[in-house]
């Protein structure tokens, strides 16, 4: 099966303007059951409460009446379950679960997707693709500002952006390389599904919910032709000098050499997003003088460069042991007030746990927290998170008896008790 994706891949990459009219044959029942292999067990169920367990028991059966249905046209995906996350600042954010069968034909078809829209992604984008993530949209950030010559930075935000995606404009820029009739009509029943809440089925006219398979490739595809393709074939030309484009998922960061490129921008951009049923949250949408002199111009007028944050981190104009421009990433406040109040909850959820076990989790959340977090220049805040996680976890201790003090004491002087430190984790990042 994975030969029959490469074969595609290598005809999208060999011919960029081919379009591909017979892909549906690859929704066979092996590919389904390769493609059941690459799932997380642990999802939560849909709308008909099935879990991942009860299809795992039924898997061979199941697979082939799926195929069976796909391959005659009965399939229709149900509606999604919507349930709200906490986003921080008492914001949500909503999140649609499809049945476990649904997200299985998801997964299919968005690895179909993906091996063609590999081949036509541009080098500025870095979510939701295979072999790319965070860390390298930083480095490639710090790499623009540092090496190149760049003096300004514009921070944008996309209002509501997977719930905003217009279907008509999806739909036209998926024909630009999918002509499958069968992938097409997948494709329209699943923006069409729309989403349960409290029972209530809501039919949806545009957006993409998040949490399904096939959300993070269209959003991908959206972006990639309503601003990375615009960004790096159109509007680069119009600059005057250097400029660049960052984008992880909706989150994006455009750094420019001259001010009047990125004045343009914002004000192009305005238009450009409306075009496509988007809107840029201007309150979280600025332009900032950022690079390697702006710490000595900010100095002339008596103040410090501004700093923006992109990916959980707080980017500073700041200098290297050797007295060089660089860029300080730092764990951001909301990054790490978000992780502090998820460890305090589950403290209170869980005070009479074994204390061993209560390090076991603890020890897990951090060491996740350190493997993303563990940049240069960002020790001191991870050693701060530790502290405030040791100091959560001492309250917590307290409340279960009158003698925590000493209990404290006693457990602080055994060996297995110690949470891990931090450690510098990607030094190159």
């Amino acid at each position: 099966m994975t030969t029959g994706l490469s074969r595609i891949a290598e005809k999208a990459k060999a011919d960029r303007k081919a379009r591909f009219t017979s892909l549906a044959h690859l929704l066979t029942p092996e590919f389904l059951l390769e493609t059941w292999k690459q799932m997380n067990r642990r999802a939560a169920g849909g709308v008909d409460g099935e879990t991942m367990q009860e299809f795992e028991r039924e898997r061979e059966t199941r697979i082939k009446e799926l195929h069976a249905r796909l391959r005659t046209g009965r399939y229709r995906p149900p509606p999604v379950r919507r349930v709200e996350i906490p986003k921080g600042d008492g914001k949500t954010r909503p999140l649609g679960i499809p049945t476990v069968e649904d997200r299985l034909v998801q997964r299919a078809v968005a690895r179909i997707l993906s091996a063609i829209y590999e081949q036509d992604f541009l080098d500025c984008s870095y979510g939701f693709r295979l072999g790319r993530n965070p860390h390298q949209a930083l480095r490639a950030l710090r790499s623009h500002v540092v090496a190149g010559k760049v003096r300004h930075v514009y921070e944008a935000d996309i209002r509501g952006y997977f719930n905003h995606i217009n279907h008509d404009w999806l739909r036209k820029m998926v024909a630009h390389r999918i002509a499958d009739p069968v992938i097409l009509r997948l494709l329209g029943r699943w923006l069409r599904a729309g989403v349960m809440q409290e029972g209530i089925v809501v039919r949806t006219h545009e957006g993409s919910p998040q949490g399904g398979p096939i959300s993070p490739v269209l959003a991908n595809v959206y972006l990639h032709y309503v601003l990375d393709l615009w960004f790096e074939k159109k509007f680069k030309t119009w600059c005057q000098g250097e400029a660049y484009l960052t984008r992880f998922a909706d989150d994006y960061v455009a750094c420019f050499q001259y001010k009047r490129d990125a004045e343009r921008l914002d004000r192009i951009l305005t238009r450009r997003m409306r075009k496509f049923g988007l809107e840029l949250a201007r309150e979280k949408t600025r332009m900032l003088l950022f690079g390697r002199f702006a710490r000595e111009r900010m100095a002339e007028f008596g103040k410090k460069p501004e700093t923006f944050e992109f990916l959980g981190f707080k980017h500073v104009c700041g200098v290297d042991r050797k007295g060089k421009a660089a860029v300080v990433r730092i764990p951001s406040a909301k990054s790490c007030r978000k992780f502090l109040d998820r460890t305090r909850d589950w403290l209170r959820g869980h005070l009479h746990w074994r204390r061993r076990d209560q390090q076991r989790e603890l020890a897990s959340r951090l060491r996740g927290f350190y493997q993303y977090f563990a940049l240069s220049h960002t020790m001191p805040k991870l050693y701060w998170v530790l502290g405030e996680v040791q100091r959560q976890w001492r309250r917590a201790i307290r409340r279960c008896g009158q003698r925590s003090r000493s209990h404290w004491s006693y457990l602080e002087a055994q060996p297995w008790f110690a949470l891990p430190r931090p450690e510098l984790l990607h030094p190159t990042v």
